[in-house]
């Protein structure tokens, strides 16, 4: 069974993709609460430069359902995303830093093809993987609910295949506790590197090995039965759906098996993002509540619900997680 997805969807059925938190030029906006989505009004050039993949697979896409992972039950509204809509609007630093908005207007020089993934560290068996070798694995397609730490909530269709299953190719040491993603740096093809040389480049992102080897960590490929377009991250990127969306790294390149804990990319403001980033409404941002949530489209609330609806498969990962509303950090005090 495949999906058919519409390219064109009443505004109000649709939520914009990705938008992350702007530090330095949305602070006061981001504070109250206001972010708004993008209209496209283009011409059929603008809109297929919008939605064509960067390379065809008829082989690998669309693949097939895997219906076992679905919207969660605590999330009354179960409509996708538009594939339009979650297009146009994306968050993705090095083609546009410090805020959300029209990355793909931005990715004309990003070349995906060739494209190759270290993975080495505390395994058995380092390898390099290209395009090819992953497109190799078994792929399927998930629905997954997507949370941004902003709030604001979207439902998407990913094509993919476990982290585990990446994983089990190296053979991880018993050393092996945490995994690290490195997203591509290419100044020449990232007009937002090169303007926002106060990051932190490379994009990192890590988790726990037990994390990575959750069900739900997911190696994505593809979005709504095509490749992966370039503003969401292709070729390939992560999807963990309990956390908050700057913990899925996009344009992967390296995968590192650590002893120790690593520093990620976010860690820069200790006491706004922390290296868990479970989705939970107990723990309020230094700057906002968690306790809400809303969809973009028409900022319609709901209640953020524990681990963003994914309890019964990451519950046991994390016994010692806040269940009680928590004071908000102090600058100096480590996020969790």
């Amino acid at each position: 069974m495949f999906h058919k997805y519409k390219a064109d969807v009443p505004s109000n059925d649709v939520t914009p993709e990705s938008v992350f938190v702007d530090r330095r030029r949305f602070l006061a906006t981001l504070g109250a609460g206001l972010v708004t989505s993008r209209c496209l009004s283009a011409t059929p050039q603008d809109e297929a430069a919008l939605l064509t993949p960067p390379y065809e697979n008829d082989r690998v896409f669309p693949a097939k359902v895997n219906a076992s992972f679905k919207v969660p039950e605590a999330i009354a509204r179960k409509e996708l995303t538009a594939r339009k809509e979650a297009a146009l609007h994306n968050n993705f630093y090095e083609f546009l830093p410090g805020r959300g908005g029209p990355v793909w207007e931005h990715t004309g020089d990003y070349e995906v093809d060739p494209w190759k993934v270290e993975i080495e560290g505390e395994c058995d068996k380092p390898t390099t993987l290209d395009l090819d070798d992953l497109l190799a694995f078994d792929q399927e397609e998930r629905i997954y609910h997507f949370r941004c730490v902003e709030r604001w909530a979207m439902n998407v269709p990913w094509t993919g295949f476990p982290l585990a299953k990446l994983l089990a190719r190296v053979e991880p040491k018993s050393t092996a506790r945490y995994v690290r993603f490195t997203s591509v740096l290419a100044r020449d093809q990232m007009p937002g590197v090169r303007e926002a040389d106060w990051y932190p480049w490379p994009y990192q992102e890590a988790l726990r090995m037990d994390e990575a080897m959750n069900e739900l960590a997911f190696m994505v490929t593809g979005v709504y039965g095509k490749p992966l377009l370039k503003q969401h991250g292709a070729p390939i990127r992560l999807a963990v759906p309990w956390k908050y969306g700057y913990k899925n790294p996009k344009a992967i390149v390296k995968i590192e098996l650590l002893a120790r804990e690593p520093k990620t990319f976010w860690q820069i403001q200790p006491h706004e993002y922390g290296f868990i980033s479970n989705v939970n409404p107990f723990i309020p941002h230094p700057r906002w509540s968690q306790a809400e949530s809303f969809w973009l489209e028409d900022r319609e609330p709901f209640q953020t619900p524990i681990f963003n609806g994914y309890g019964e498969y990451v519950a046991k990962l994390y016994p010692d997680e806040p269940m009680e509303t928590q004071k908000p950090l102090r600058p100096g005090q480590t996020a969790r």
